[in-house]
């Protein structure tokens, strides 16, 4: 294990150090303390790398994440795992709004709650919450599934095109094409390997499934009033 303190070297000096690393290293655990809610700590790391960061972040910590799994052992501002490809991203506490925007695939894990706007334009990632999550979220969702254990906020999945969503709480509306779908033995087998990564204890039964009713996305004038 290795430990670098971001009060001693600077967000850049970690991010350099960890882009440096061949992907065939040795070196493959570091500890990243007093983070200090900086911005853009771990980003852009492209290798199989376990970076723990033992503390609260601040914007777009582990985005564009490849193969790397990262670990905040806190709460993570706006924009967590941005874009991200693979590997994981784990946050401990709570999320910030745009947890897991555009993210193209990979897992997000966020044990607490996470705020408004969570996986929106998600293109393949896999994001598993298990609070809730707030207003917006999912908007324009393309690929990939959100797992909420609590409850959403309004208007989620406005817009959406093919991921999957499964709230187990109370949604407290749906956005524009957003429907409740069929849970089928599928999509239960699916969510309960989702949970299982998430090392959840939920029942998938006590899920319910959300998706595109596929009505806007190739839009006609004639259901310009469901916006």
């Amino acid at each position: 294990m290795n430990e670098l303190d971001l009060h001693k070297i600077g967000v850049r000096g970690i991010n350099s150090q960890l882009h440096s690393l061949p992907k065939n290293t040795n070196e493959k655990h570091w500890v990243i303390t007093n983070p200090m809610g900086q911005h853009a700590i771990a980003c852009g790391l492209d290798g199989p790398l376990q970076v723990d960061i033992k503390g609260h972040v601040g914007f777009y910590c582990g985005g564009m994440n490849k193969e790397a799994e990262i670990t905040i052992h806190g709460h993570a501002g706006v924009g967590v795992a941005e874009n991200m490809m693979s590997g994981v991203v784990w946050i401990k506490g709570n999320a910030s709004e745009s947890a897991g925007a555009t993210g193209n695939g990979g897992l997000l894990v966020i044990d607490g709650d996470a705020s408004s706007r969570c996986g929106i334009s998600m293109k393949g990632i896999d994001i598993v919450v298990g609070g809730s999550v707030g207003h917006m979220s999912a908007f324009m969702a393309q690929r990939g599934n959100l797992v909420v254990c609590g409850d959403a906020g309004d208007a989620l999945g406005d817009s959406i095109y093919e991921a999957r969503l499964y709230v187990k709480g109370k949604v407290a509306g749906l956005g524009a094409d957003c429907i409740e779908k069929e849970m089928k033995p599928e999509h239960l087998e699916d969510l309960a390997r989702l949970l299982e990564r998430a090392k959840r204890k939920d029942n998938p039964k006590d899920f319910r499934r959300y998706g595109s009713a596929r009505k806007l996305y190739n839009f006609n004038v004639d259901h310009a009033d469901a916006y």
